[in-house]
């Protein structure tokens, strides 16, 4: 059973933010809270840890469905190209309930690289996540805490203890979460694409 620890979500723990940094050197797999649902994360290339991933979710792991938690603007252009009118967008609305799809930078593992060779990019208003991508070296590989058959991520820390508390190394938990997912949105081909409403208001890109 993975240990549980309730983190502080404005300052978070050190301790906290270590135990879970280490963690994920380790190939572990950890629950995170996010500022849009809670989320589980993995290191970038711990390839152990993404088929655990896609084991939970019952999902491929070679799908590519996971994204990168970076804890600032300034870490974006280390896992991704971003041309003018890309960083207009972006400065906007991150740190925020947005996942950005990008061209993927040679930083970037490519185990979690599709055919198109991008990345989704999130830096979330949220401390802990983003705390714990800079000690573990400048990103998080993410999903959103969803099971299969579930229209929504789990939301309840008992439950997600309940669920996958076997299957996970570490939960970090900060009260209930939100059950909405970062709004997706693809910036490739210069026009901004909704690929997913979530929490995120996808107005701006209609």
């Amino acid at each position: 059973m993975g240990e549980r620890l309730r983190i502080h979500p404005e300052t978070p723990q050190r301790r906290f933010v270590e135990q879970a940094a280490k963690c994920l050197a380790d190939h572990g797999v950890v629950v995170l809270p996010t500022n849009t649902s809670y989320a589980l994360t993995a290191a970038p290339g711990s390839r152990s840890a993404i088929e655990r991933i896609a084991r939970i979710k019952q999902i491929n792991p070679d799908k590519k469905l996971f994204s990168l938690i970076v804890p600032d603007l300034s870490d974006i252009a280390r896992y991704a190209s971003v041309e003018n009118h890309a960083y207009r967008i972006i400065r906007r609305f991150l740190p925020g309930p947005y996942t950005f799809i990008l061209p993927a930078t040679r930083e970037v593992p490519r185990i979690l690289l599709a055919k198109r060779k991008t990345i989704g990019i999130r830096v979330p208003d949220h401390n802990v996540p983003r705390r714990i991508a800079e000690q573990a070296g400048g990103a998080l590989l993410a999903t959103t805490m969803r099971l299969p058959e579930e229209p929504f991520a789990l939301s309840d820390p008992d439950e997600i203890e309940r669920c996958v508390g076997h299957q996970v190394d570490l939960i970090l938990e900060d009260g209930w979460g939100e059950v909405e997912p970062s709004t997706l949105v693809d910036l490739t081909s210069g026009i901004p694409e909704v690929i997913r409403t979530g929490a995120g208001d996808p107005a701006p890109f209609a």
